[in-house]
Parts: structure tokens; sequence; C-alpha cells
């Protein structure tokens, strides 16, 4: 009937060196008007479709922003909890230099590389001097919700 296309799978030390090497050239993208802050804010907005890590110092100016996206991961991959942990990795690449000393960690959204990205943080933010003193859920609740739909008539 047609051709057979035969399409062969990138072996996962493939990928991982992919993400590697994304994650090196954006570590010198740094902003200019980075201090040594004493506390700082890292928020972490997980999706189904995406996970983004931001740092910001106490007055929420952002430092560094990144994403499971902009690392490389694509379509359905950038929802996966190794993707977070990733995120949470570059994030502590890229602030290394300008580490805050304590840092409140606020988490918005229901995907699922939410507790990895936390997870994360916590392991690696640790071995890097981070101190974490607070974890805070904002994610948005209705109290009343959408209005209901109009009763079907006969």
């Amino acid at each position: 009937m047609g051709k057979i296309r035969i399409i062969s799978k990138a072996s996962d030390s493939d990928e991982a060196e992919k993400i590697n090497s994304t994650i090196k050239k954006t570590e010198g993208k740094e902003n200019e008007f980075l201090k040594q802050a004493k506390k700082g804010i890292i928020f972490i907005n997980s999706s189904f479709n995406n996970t983004i890590i931001q740092a910001a110092d106490e007055r929420g100016n952002v430092i560094a922003t990144t994403s499971a996206g902009a690392i490389g991961f694509k379509g359905t991959k950038k929802s996966t909890p190794f993707a977070a942990s990733k995120v949470a990795e570059a994030l502590v690449e890229k602030i290394r230099k300008n580490l805050p000393l304590n840092v409140e960690i606020r988490m918005k959204g229901i995907g699922r590389g939410r507790e990895t990205a936390l997870r994360t943080l916590i392991n690696i933010g640790g071995q890097a001097g981070l101190n974490i003193y607070c974890v805070l859920d904002v994610t948005p609740i209705p109290h009343n919700g959408v209005r209901p739909p109009k009763a079907r008539r006969n």
C-alpha cells in the first residue's frame, strides 16, 4: 500500500547530552543587576503542559527564570517530573554565583512536576548553600466557581 517508515529511537544518553548542552548555553545569560540577596523567593508554576521556575529577590524583582521548554524538552515531555527536576537544576546553576541565603518557595498549579521540582531544589539547593525556610502553596482556589449551565428543555 505505502512505504513503511522506520523511525529510530534516540538513546537516553543522546537526549541527556542535548539537555546538558542547552543548560550550559543558557548559564552565561544572567542579568547585570544581580547582587547578593539575603532573602529570595522561588516561584514554581507547574501546569499540565510545562513547568516554569523563577527566582526573585525579596521585593519580587525576577533574577532568573527557566522552563522545561527553554531547556530543550518538546511536546509532552515538558510536563514530566524528570523535566521539572532538570528545570530546578538549571535554575540553581543560573543563580549559583548570586545565591540568596534564605529562600521562600511558592508553588502554584497542579502539574506532575511540582513535587519533583521541590525535592530537587531541596537536595541540590542544600548542597549549594540554599536555606529554605518556607514552602507555600499559592494555587488559586475558586470560592464559588462558575455559573452552572441552564436546565435542559424538553
